[in-house]
C-alpha cells in the first residue's frame, strides 16, 4: 500500500478524509444560524464530549459552512490561564474591521469599534492580557465602565448591530470553553442573552469537556434556556465503518470486513482512534484488502503512536500526586468511579484527596458524571496508565 495515498489523518484537530455520522447535528446548526441571520429565535449549541470525540473538527465544519452561507465567522480557542476579554478583544476587532467594508454597516460598526476602544482600554486595569489594536477613540459612556458583564453586553449589541445592518450575523466559534472562568463565563452568558432579547444576530457555538454543561450552569441558571448541549460521543458501528471504509475506497483500496470489525473493537469507535488504526494498517499492508492480520500488526504500532502524541502530551502535564491518583482510578477500571474508592485505593481519606482532584478537573483530565464519582475525560486513558506506570510501585504505602 502506498503511504504517500495513506488517506488517514490522525492529529489534534485535523479533519478525518470521512466526516462520518455528523450529518443530523451539521444540518441542526445550519438551521439555527440561518434562522439567527433572520432574526427569529433559535438556542445556539455547546458541543460536549470527551478528548478525540472530534469536537474540534465538528466546530471547524460547522465554521466552513457558516462562511459558506454568508455568515461572518470567528474561530477562538480558549487557553488556560487566559481572560476571556483578550481572547475576545482581537477577534470582535476584526469582525467589525470587516463588517465595516460594507456601506450599509459602516457607521454601526465604526460605532462598535469605539465601543471596543473602551471595552478594552477600562478591562486591561483588571485583566492585564489584553492586547488589540485600537482603530478609534473610546466613546464615553460605551462599554466603558470596567465591568465586565455589562461592557461585554453593549460591545457584543453594537457587534450585532453592525451585523444586522450588512445582513448577516456574527458567529464567535469558541474551543475548549470550559477553561473559561466562572465569573467571565457567567458574563459571556448574560451578554448573550441580552443580544437574544435585543434581537440583534450575535452567537457563540462553543465545544469542550463533559462539564461544561454544569459550569455554565453555575455560572448562569439560565444558560440552558440560551444553549443546547449535545453530546458527541463515539461513532457507532455503521458510521465507524464508513470512516473506516470510505477513505480507502476513494484510493481504491478495500479493507475486509474482519479487519474493520477488529479496529472498531480496538478502538470502541473513537473518531481519532479509528484514524490512528486506519492510517498504521494500512502502512502496513503490503497489498488490498487489508486484512485482519494486518490490524492486528498494525496495532502495536498504533498504541505506541497514540501513547506518545495523545496520551503522553497530557500525562506529562501532571505532577506525581495527580498521576497516582489517575493510576489508582485506573486499577478500578474505566470507571466512573467513586470518590471514596479512589481514596481507599490509595489508603488516603476523600478530603486530603480534594485539592488533586480539583487540580485535575482544572487541568481538563477528570470530571464528575454525577456527585461523587469522577471519570476520565480521555477515553481508554486506564490502559495507559497501566502501561506507563505498571506494577504496583506507584502505591503510596
Amino acid at each position: 500500500m502506498d503511504p504517500v495515498r495513506n488517506p488517514y489523518a490522525p492529529g489534534a484537530g485535523s479533519p478525518p478524509p470521512e466526516l462520518a455520522g455528523r450529518d443530523d447535528i451539521l444540518k441542526d446548526i445550519k438551521i439555527r444560524l440561518q434562522r439567527l441571520r433572520l432574526g427569529r429565535p433559535a438556542k445556539s449549541m455547546m458541543l460536549v464530549g470527551l478528548r478525540g470525540v472530534g469536537k474540534t473538527v465538528l466546530l471547524d465544519q460547522m465554521r466552513r459552512d457558516a462562511e459558506a452561507d454568508g455568515l461572518h465567522t470567528v474561530r477562538i480557542e480558549a487557553p488556560e490561564n487566559r481572560s476571556l476579554p483578550a481572547l475576545l478583544a482581537p477577534a470582535l476587532r476584526l469582525a467589525l474591521l470587516h463588517l465595516s467594508k460594507k456601506e450599509a454597516a459602516k457607521d454601526y460598526a465604526v460605532r462598535g469599534l469605539k465601543a471596543l476602544a473602551g471595552f478594552a482600554s477600562k478591562l486591561k486595569l483588571t485583566y492585564h492580557d489584553i492586547e488589540v489594536g485600537l482603530d478609534y477613540d473610546p466613546e464615553p459612556g460605551l462599554a466603558d465602565n470596567g465591568d465586565l458583564e455589562g461592557d461585554l453586553s453593549t460591545l457584543l449589541i453594537q457587534v450585532g448591530a453592525a451585523a444586522k445592518a450588512a445582513g448577516t450575523s456574527v458567529v464567535l466559534f469558541i474551543d475548549e470553553l470550559q477553561y473559561v472562568e466562572e465569573p467571565q463565563m457567567a458574563a459571556l452568558i448574560s451578554a448573550l442573552h441580552r443580544c437574544a432579547q435585543e434581537q440583534v444576530p450575535v452567537t457563540i457555538v462553543g465545544a469542550g469537556l463533559p462539564q461544561l454543561r454544569a459550569r455554565m450552569g453555575e455560572a448562569k441558571s439560565y444558560a440552558e434556556r440560551l444553549f443546547d448541549f449535545p453530546e458527541i460521543g463515539p461513532l457507532n458501528p455503521p458510521d465507524a465503518r464508513e470512516a473506516i471504509v470510505r477513505p480507502a475506497e476513494n484510493e481504491g483500496a478495500e479493507f475486509e470486513d474482519q479487519a474493520v470489525d477488529l479496529i472498531i473493537s480496538k478502538t470502541q469507535g473513537y473518531p481519532y482512534f479509528l484514524q490512528e488504526w486506519g492510517k498504521h494498517a494500512w502502512d502496513i499492508a503490503s497489498v488490498s484488502p487489508v486484512r485482519r492480520e494486518d490490524v492486528l500488526n498494525a496495532s502495536d504500532e498504533a498504541v505506541a503512536a497514540l501513547d506518545e502524541s495523545f496520551f503522553r502530551v497530557r500525562f506529562d502535564r501532571l505532577t506525581p500526586t495527580e498521576k497516582r491518583y489517575l493510576r489508582a482510578m485506573a486499577e478500578l477500571g474505566p470507571g466512573p468511579h467513586r470518590s471514596g474508592d479512589i481514596a481507599d485505593e490509595l489508603q488516603r481519606t476523600v478530603s486530603s484527596l480534594g485539592p488533586t482532584r480539583a487540580g485535575l478537573i482544572g487541568k481538563g483530565m477528570i470530571w464528575s458524571p454525577t456527585h461523587g464519582d469522577t471519570a476520565f475525560t480521555v477515553p481508554l486513558f486506564d490502559e495507559f496508565m497501566k502501561r506507563i506506570m505498571p506494577g504496583e510501585e506507584w502505591k503510596e504505602r
